[in-house]
């Protein structure tokens, strides 16, 4: 079947998973996965291969550079060592358990290709947790160090990958090496991703059309991984580091350009992590063809027990990582522990993804072992995406991690909303004070003065219930000036462009009032 006819098919399928998943009240990574692996054994379906540099090349820069692009840099720092304890440490962590019992399973497997097999399956995919993170109110502190964590870990990992193949063929590996070099790949792929986001920016700010602008960010996340990537350093750091720039760039962007390219972006992340998580499913029938040399209960038995403890080895170092801070207090400055139950969350939201199978499927034709270490990297999947990716919302109600909505507005938007409302209040008043030109400012000051009144008693109940009677009034009165619009048009006929700029306009100030009676509401 020709590709496009595939590739159409596929996002089609991944439309009615996500529904049902939606329905199910289930991540829709899970669904998707599941689906893919019964789409897989229907008789007559097409074979779809996951070519491994595609899955690196095509599905992670933009995916990588999406998650950075919403980064909130202050938190991000403020939480770095428990980031770096995860992303770095706990993959090191995990790669070496993994590698420990994979030995004593199977002793015919070469230490360094245990490794290998350790480092495939050791970075978590966040895109799965974030299917259910999505759907709940996390404390931020959780969210930021998921999310951080998912920008880095893939570095780590994809360098002790290569390291532990590279020892595996030539039969040697230095581990002083090794560190160094990651270091300097890390330094290396941040220089240049710092580079090209500056270099992004620069032209971004120059071009002018939204369409372009939208565009540079893609050219500029594809440039800074093959960027690193030809000069042999982390393309996956570089990556992140461009959609840091990009991201603390945004308020130099126009309105209109954040505005559509954030629908853009959320646009191809949703298409590229369906792709993904369907690939995954279709490739079971790949890799079952490949096992006949085995039997079913061994398989089973490596599978659930490498997975096991997978799951356990983040666990046995997210715990004594927490309490860190506590016995070296010099470290509670980058980042304060939190609570038990939210270093339970955190090493629950362990769900392994495509960076695994690429990285599995990758591995050289002579590699010992290797259809067998891509089964068990797939198995290793399946299980952390069904097992925690299932659990993980109840896991948190059961806690009592979600943070309940809180009525009104938050303390901390009503505090924003008040500066921008005086600032705006004392240009109006300086303006109106203009001899010549202050008439029309004026009559503007009751409306900016009301503003402020409203926004200055936020948390007085009648203040906000009026405030919200307010808003909803507005609301009714667009919804009866969009029907006129629509009247007019059919009637006397309005052309296409301008019913179109209307048309944005009125959607553009509903979407307004709605986030407003939203915050007034809870």
């Amino acid at each position: 079947m020709h590709i496009v006819e595939t590739l159409l098919i596929l996002v089609a399928a991944c439309i009615g998973f996500a529904l049902l998943a939606r329905h199910a009240r289930l991540p829709y990574a899970v669904v998707l996965v599941l689906g893919g692996m019964v789409l897989a054994f229907i008789p007559g379906a097409p074979r779809v291969e996951l070519d491994p540099e595609i899955a690196l090349t095509f599905f992670l820069p933009p995916l990588l550079q999406a998650s950075a692009l919403r980064t909130d840099w202050r938190a991000f720092t403020g939480n770095i060592r428990p980031i770096l304890f995860l992303a770095v440490g706990a993959v090191l962590f995990s790669a070496l358990c993994v590698a420990a019992a994979a030995i004593l399973l199977i002793p015919w497997l070469p230490f360094t290709a245990a490794l290998a097999l350790g480092a495939i399956v050791a970075p978590p995919d966040a895109v799965a947790a974030a299917a259910v993170l999505g759907r709940l109110r996390l404390p931020k502190r959780i969210v930021t160090v998921l999310e951080g964590e998912s920008l880095i870990n893939d570095a780590a990992a994809l360098v002790l990958y290569r390291f532990a193949v590279a020892a595996t063929l030539a039969g040697a590996i230095s581990w002083s090496e090794a560190g160094v070099t990651f270091v300097a790949l890390a330094i290396g792929g941040a220089a240049i991703g710092w580079a090209i986001g500056r270099g992004a920016v620069f032209a971004i700010r120059r071009l002018d059309d939204t369409l372009l602008e939208t565009a540079m960010s893609f050219v500029a996340c594809f440039a800074s991984y093959f960027a690193a990537e030809f000069a042999h350093v982390s393309g996956v750091i570089a990556v992140v580091a461009t959609g840091l720039v990009l991201g603390r760039a945004q308020h130099a962007l126009t309105a209109r350009t954040r505005r559509e390219s954030r629908a853009v972006w959320e646009f191809i992340v949703f298409v590229l992590n369906s792709l993904v998580f369907i690939l995954i499913g279709l490739q079971l029938n790949e890799i079952m063809d490949r096992m006949e040399g085995y039997s079913g209960w061994d398989l089973a038995w490596f599978a659930g027990v490498l997975s096991a403890v997978l799951i356990a080895s983040r666990f046995a170092w997210v715990f004594p990582a927490s309490i860190t801070p506590r016995l070296l207090p010099a470290l509670a400055r980058y980042g304060q522990p939190g609570p038990w139950s939210h270093s339970t969350i955190i090493a629950w939201c362990g769900m392994r993804g495509v960076v695994s199978l690429a990285a599995a499927l990758a591995l050289p034709v002579t590699f010992p072992e290797r259809d067998l270490i891509v089964f068990l990297a797939f198995c290793a999947i399946l299980a952390t995406l069904v097992m925690q990716g299932t659990t993980l919302e109840w896991l948190i109600r059961r806690l009592g991690v979600e943070e309940k909505r809180r009525p009104g507005m938050s303390v901390e938007e009503a505090a924003a909303r008040t500066l921008i409302a005086h600032a705006s209040l004392r240009e109006m008043e300086r303006r109106a004070e203009d001899v010549l030109a202050g008439a029309i400012a004026q009559d503007l000051l009751p409306e900016y003065r009301d503003r402020v009144r409203l926004l200055d008693g936020i948390n007085q109940g009648a203040i906000a219930a009026e405030r919200a009677s307010r808003l909803e009034h507005r609301l009714h009165a667009l919804r009866a000036g969009r029907a006129r619009l629509l009247r007019h048009r059919e009637e006397d006929g309005l052309e296409e462009e301008l019913m179109v700029r209307l048309t944005e306009e009125l959607d553009l100030e509903e979407l307004r009032l709605r986030r407003l009676l939203g915050a007034e509401h809870g």
